[in-house]
């Protein structure tokens, strides 16, 4: 006779994933591989019927093949959060406000929400978790983020990938890592969601000041000292902002995001501060990218809540000045050797 675990082992996990982009897409071939039902929001609907028609996303991560057994794409907002578990948010950061402003509290009643979103909301310096709470009266404990080392990119080729899922209810992380994990994936819960989803919106920041680095011509030395120092900043700010016992940053949900988003061909803030080292100004670096670069609207903030607490944080004072304050890159970056070591 079948007890009611293995019954319920059977019904799949229903889930709503937010967002057409890049990382949305490669969420939902990680979460395809296990047994679950995914409603995919997409803004175009054209993008949405063309999924319907032939299981790619004609926009982004065009090759990978969409199971649409497990996969039912929507253009409207309610009715692919109407029945799931959990709710995904897979948008740039700067968009949550206008995306999410028709809905109310009752959408996220009994709901996990997940932050898939490595930015802040620009306006308001408040971490995307932080913006949800107070929005939706969201209990901080019914939210997890995902954090990397992992490119949608590689996700794409099915290389294998691992990511960090953090919130301060390790039930709640672990049962989405466990959602997540598959052939060429490999997800661990943590409880330390503020320190996890600050060093996810920094860590943008420090890749734009390594393209821009690499824009100038500097080599690999300097990129391998900037980023030793970059992750001092960030132990710096963690430690003013959000203290935690036993919080070790060489963890791969830290150091490992930092390495993989500095250093990697697919990091779209590396290849944003590329440009402006190159030359680009922002607005023009912006346009050829046709991406967000979450690094752009995450330093403002990061950079006004540093001085807000006296904090001296000198790659995010750098990278401010030259795309907020167009200060040319070579003088900055040049002022800036003085206090690295």
């Amino acid at each position: 006779m079948t007890s009611l675990e293995e019954l319920k082992k059977k019904i799949p996990t229903q889930i709503a994933v937010i967002g057409g982009g890049s990382w949305a897409t490669a969420l939902v071939k990680i979460l395809s591989e296990n047994q679950v039902k995914i409603k995919w929001w997409i803004r175009r609907k054209a993008d949405v019927d063309f999924i319907r028609k032939y299981n790619h996303n004609p926009s982004y991560l065009t090759d990978v093949a969409i199971n649409t057994r497990k996969v039912k794409t929507y253009n409207k907002m309610s009715e692919a959060l109407n029945g799931v578990e959990y709710i995904i948010l897979a948008i740039p950061a700067a968009f949550i406000p206008a995306t999410l402003k028709d809905l109310n509290k009752k959408h996220f009643e009994g709901k996990k929400v997940v932050s898939a979103i490595k930015g802040m909301i620009p306006e308001e310096n408040l971490l995307v978790t932080d913006w949800l709470t107070r929005e939706f009266s969201l209990p901080i404990g019914q939210t997890c983020v995902i954090a990397g080392p992992c490119h949608a990119e590689e996700v794409a080729l099915e290389k294998q990938s691992y990511l960090t899922i953090a919130s301060p209810n390790i039930e709640v992380a672990q049962s989405f890592a466990n959602l997540l994990n598959c052939r060429f994936l490999q997800a661990n819960a943590i409880t330390d969601l503020y320190g996890v989803e600050y060093c996810a919106v920094i860590k943008n920041i420090i890749a734009i000041a390594c393209g821009i680095t690499r824009g100038l011509g500097f080599g690999d030395n300097f990129q391998a000292v900037l980023v030793s120092n970059a992750m001092q900043e960030i132990k710096i700010f963690l430690d003013e902002i959000y203290p935690k016992e036993n919080r070790d940053l060489n963890n791969s949900g830290y150091l490992g995001d930092l390495l993989v988003t500095a250093y990697s061909q697919f990091s779209r803030n590396r290849t944003f501060g590329n440009m402006i080292g190159k030359g680009y100004s922002v607005k023009s670096a912006q346009i050829e990218m046709n991406m967000i670069a979450e690094g752009y609207y995450a330093v403002r903030s990061i950079y006004l809540i540093s001085k807000q607490h006296h904090i001296k944080l000198p790659i995010i004072d750098a990278v401010y000045h030259i795309v907020y304050e167009k200060i040319n890159p070579l003088i900055e970056m040049n002022k800036l050797k003085g206090y690295l070591k």
